[in-house]
């Protein structure tokens, strides 16, 4: 069974740091690129980052890119989040796909991507609040 489980939210100022875990289990991780993607209050899912298992390279979303850091470590895929904003409140999920060009789109895409529907496996999620 695959299982991916994210862990490491929680109630954070601004302007400081927070780690996020995505611990993945029941498919072999060199076959698959994983993202982390969030969901804001009446907003769309967005894409954050993601890392494909082939070579490590990493993909983020243009407006997170320079704060946010994906990295993996074995079967667990880690997002580093610094200088934090009251707009990074949301909830976070960590997902996997076979086909990484379509994870990579629904990183990259400057509006929420339909393919994110479309991903293969979804974590339950982990909420981050970030206050003023």
């Amino acid at each position: 069974e695959v299982q991916l489980a994210e862990s490491g939210g929680g109630l954070v100022q601004a302007g400081k740091s927070m780690k996020l875990s995505c611990s993945t289990s029941g498919f072999t991780f060199s076959n698959y690129a994983v993202g982390w993607f969030r969901e804001a209050p009446g907003k769309e899912r967005e894409g954050v980052a993601c890392i494909l298992s082939t070579d490590g390279s990493t993909y983020y979303s243009e407006s997170l890119k320079g704060r946010f850091t994906i990295s993996r470590d074995k079967n667990t895929v880690y997002l580093q989040m610094n200088n934090l904003k009251p707009e990074d409140t949301a909830l976070y999920y960590c997902a996997a796909d076979s086909r990484p060009g379509t994870l990579v789109r629904s990183i990259v895409s400057p509006t929420p991507s339909p393919e994110i529907g479309f991903l293969e496996y979804w974590g339950q999620g982990t909420q981050v609040t970030v206050s003023s």
